[in-house]
């Protein structure tokens, strides 16, 4: 029984990170068709390209999002040891990292300063 519920969980663990794959994938060549769109509607190329890294970066976090819930259900919901508890937590933090270093990025502001326009 247990060996059934570790291949159950391996397998489901594996489709998310196959989801999160995916949606970067996916979102990178969408956002790449639009930019193609952009360039030739847009009067400046900047804001083509801007949109157009806003859209990839976008793609990117929410595929990190499901690559770093894939590596939880993988670690913690069979057996969790010690080491690899600590791969998982250092795990997410670099990719949490990667997350916050896309979010100011693309926002172009810390993510508790008030958005442009927002009341604080």
């Amino acid at each position: 029984m247990d060996a059934d519920f570790a291949d159950l969980v391996e397998t489901v663990g594996r489709a998310v990170d196959l989801a999160g794959v995916a949606i970067i994938a996916l979102g990178a060549l969408a956002a790449t068709a639009r930019f193609g769109l952009d360039v030739r509607r847009r009067p400046r190329f900047h804001d083509a390209y801007r949109a157009y890294r806003q859209g990839l970066g976008r793609a990117i976090l929410l595929g990190l999002e499901f690559l770093v819930a894939g590596d939880i259900i993988r670690t913690v919901a069979v057996a969790p040891t010690f080491a690899s508890v600590g791969v998982l937590a250092l795990i997410v933090v670099v990719r949490t990292f990667l997350s916050f270093s896309l979010e100011v990025e693309l926002e172009n502001r810390l993510p508790w300063h008030p958005r442009p326009g927002q009341s604080a």
